[in-house]
């Protein structure tokens, strides 16, 4: 790929390869969130999507995910912005709004583990969905 093309190449107009290059692998956009039906509020929870390993903050199944989980979402450069609960760290968004990304993201640092090292990434502080029971007793109140 060519050196920061995330710097010149709009959303609109990477490849496949580079748009999925800008995924960190945090794992935060794989958490479960609750939606009050009244004001529309998103909170997210510590529950993971069933095909989150919670060690890598990484999908099993990445290439399945849509058929495996039916509402895991297909982010697109036209859909975007339909999503206003991304991670204010996530790279789509970030670059998105004109925003650089963040020195730890591995695109900048050159090391994948680095999103863990800096406490970005769900490592270690998630459960699985079959643990959870309520989900509004897992709600949490970090910024994601």
């Amino acid at each position: 790929m060519t050196e920061r093309y995330w710097e010149t190449v709009p959303l609109k107009k990477m490849t496949r390869e580079q748009w999925e290059g800008l995924c960190d692998g945090c794992g935060k956009c794989c958490l479960h969130k609750l939606q009050d039906d009244e004001t529309g509020q998103v909170t997210p929870t510590n529950i993971a999507c069933r095909l989150l390993d919670s060690e890598t903050a990484r999908c099993t199944d990445y290439r399945h995910r849509m058929a495996r989980v039916p509402d895991c979402i297909r982010l697109t450069a036209r859909n975007l912005k339909t999503f206003p609960w991304l991670p204010k760290t996530c790279a789509y968004r970030l670059l998105g709004e004109g925003k650089p990304l963040p020195d730890w993201h591995y695109l900048i640092s050159g090391d994948r583990e680095m999103v863990h090292e800096a406490g970005e990434s769900v490592r270690g502080w998630t459960i699985g969905e079959t643990e959870a029971g309520d989900p509004e007793h897992h709600c949490i109140d970090r910024e994601l």
